[in-house]
């Protein structure tokens, strides 16, 4: 029996070398097998205001400048069967120092990391518990599958992981929807002695269009913030591909952050977002994408500006050309152009309202 999983092991590595992925058929009889698969992220990002830092202030993706870096690689194993599954995935790169850097010890690499069972035998309901992938918002860390090469202020200021438990529940063919319960807004290690919730919805309307609607509540006191009370966040977004060569997306969403002011009085804080997206394909290699965006954080709920000033906002346009290499390897070169209302930029040492960034990046799957 060890040989023939041996085998069946072997070949399934050998066959999974010709795609995006390798699947290892475990125990047939069972339905149980096993998905390896991976992504690397290298680029180069220079910000023609000339910082005097490193670090890109307000990303956590591609966050370094004016070097070659790493912006996320991580393998990812999936198992799976009739009625269990598991997902490990560590990760390392730019992207997980500055977006985990909050979390503690071995916490800091963990992309993903849950298990998950069918409580119905004959009902499609599961429920996962561990370190799981957010829903919010049309964009992920993994750039590969993404419009444009860079995430949003939207993507990059909701949370790219939860902690928790989620239970997904199919409605009909076409609509299912997952609840939550968390420990926190995007926390592994919870900072206060209350959970949150969230749900997802989603509807597949048809082979090219997905709508998606998401919502969030919970306590968000914490050390860091001992007035914030509770969150509430909701966002509807939606993908649309009519055609090979055409592909959209457009989100938007607004949170509302409470806190208090004092024993008696409780302040309303809002901020919200709005993107569109589009590609077009040239040619089976070829294709050119563009982005427009807005985000609004006036009172520094989420984003707290690198000058002496209140509030954060801030357009941004993106124009990308993207080169398919081959289906496994993706090259990539965007611009993209800052316009705020404030002066939340810095150009060398001196505050302005506008910036310029460039970035260029090979992504690979496997």
């Amino acid at each position: 029996m060890k040989r023939i999983i041996l085998i069946t092991a072997l070949w399934g590595f050998i066959y999974g070398r010709t795609k995006a992925q390798t699947v290892i058929n475990i125990d047939t009889a069972n339905k149980s097998q096993l998905t390896i698969e991976g992504n690397i992220d290298a680029y180069y990002g220079y910000d023609f205001n000339k910082l005097q830092t490193k670090d890109r202030p307000y990303f956590v993706s591609h966050s370094r400048n004016n070097e070659v870096n790493l912006n996320l690689a991580y393998i990812s194993f999936k198992y799976s069967s009739e009625r269990f599954r598991a997902t490990v995935a560590p990760g390392f790169g730019t992207y997980m120092n500055a977006n985990y850097a909050a979390e503690s010890g071995s916490l800091k690499y963990i992309v993903e990391a849950y298990a998950g069972f069918k409580p119905f035998a004959k009902k499609n309901i599961w429920l996962d518990i561990g370190i799981l992938p957010s829903p919010y918002t049309n964009e992920s860390a993994f750039s590969f599958n993404q419009l444009v090469y860079t995430r949003t202020y939207g993507a990059e200021n909701s949370p790219y992981y939860l902690a928790g438990a989620r239970l997904s529940l199919p409605l009909s063919k076409k609509l299912t929807t997952s609840l939550y319960l968390l420990n926190g807004w995007q926390q592994i290690s919870d900072v206060n002695n209350s959970m949150s919730f969230g749900s997802n919805l989603e509807l597949s309307a048809n082979e090219h269009l997905t709508l998606d609607w998401d919502t969030y509540i919970g306590d968000e006191s914490s050390a860091a913030h001992p007035d914030y009370r509770t969150r509430y966040f909701t966002d509807l977004y939606a993908t649309w591909n009519p055609s090979q060569k055409i592909s959209f997306a457009a989100c938007t969403y607004i949170g509302l952050q409470k806190k208090l002011i004092d024993d008696n009085t409780m302040e309303n804080s809002y901020w919200w977002h709005a993107n569109t997206a589009i590609k077009y394909s040239f040619s089976k290699h070829h294709s050119l994408s563009a982005r427009v965006e807005y985000f609004d954080d006036k009172d520094g709920v989420i984003v707290q500006p690198i000058t002496n000033v209140i509030g954060f906002n801030s357009f941004s346009e993106s124009l990308c050309y993207n080169w398919s290499v081959t289906d496994k390897v993706l090259f990539r070169v965007e611009a993209r152009y800052f316009q705020s209302g404030k002066e939340v930029y810095l150009k060398e040492t001196t505050p302005v309202k506008n910036d310029l960034w460039m970035i260029a990046g090979v992504t690979t799957r496997f």
